[in-house]
């Protein structure tokens, strides 16, 4: 296969880009209003049952990042650190609620929250594209640096969080397998 059979235009790009953009960002945006129309205290109780504490700045955290990060990808506005904050936001769900349940999302696994920072990494590789606030505003925040800043800088982020302010439950040595 040669390279002329594999380019892509720039509109194709852009509209994939485009397509990442519309399934990433408004689903990210819906969690966070999740969290808040299902009650914030509602969601700081399952924080703090999760270990991240204390638990109602976690709520509001979480949402407020999730509500932003999804804003600006689906406009895509400051697309390599909006990026970064999905690579955030999915690692400490995978480090925290979905850890130990294996791959599978259907049995609470990390499937969804990898492939969500993955393709979140990729779209900082890629770019917003032509149909973008970054480019009506002339912002160049895409490519392999912005790439590797999403998700070293998501993951390192959410490791000081975690090292800050996670405190996971003592095991009570149950038999029954339950977990919170």
């Amino acid at each position: 296969m040669t390279a002329a059979a594999t380019a892509m235009s720039s509109t194709e790009l852009d509209v994939a880009s485009l397509v990442i953009r519309l399934a990433l960002g408004p689903m990210l945006v819906l969690h966070g209003l999740n969290k808040v129309q299902g009650g914030l205290s509602g969601t700081a109780g399952w924080f703090e049952s999760l270990g991240l504490r204390p638990g109602w700045l976690h709520a509001r955290f979480a949402a407020f990042t999730e509500i932003g990060a999804g804003v600006l990808v689906t406009f895509g506005l400051l697309n390599g650190l909006a990026a970064m904050a999905f690579v955030g936001l999915m690692t400490v769900a995978a480090l925290t609620d979905h850890r130990g349940k294996g791959y599978f999302i259907f049995k609470g696994g990390w499937e969804y929250v990898v492939l969500v920072a993955i393709v979140a990494v990729a779209l900082a590789v890629l770019g917003p594209g032509r149909w973008s606030l970054d480019n009506a505003f002339g912002l160049d925040l895409a490519g392999l640096g912005w790439g590797a800043l999403a998700a070293l800088g998501g993951v390192g982020a959410a490791g000081a969080m975690l090292a800050a302010f996670y405190r996971p439950p003592a095991k009570n040595g149950s038999a029954s397998g339950a977990s919170a």
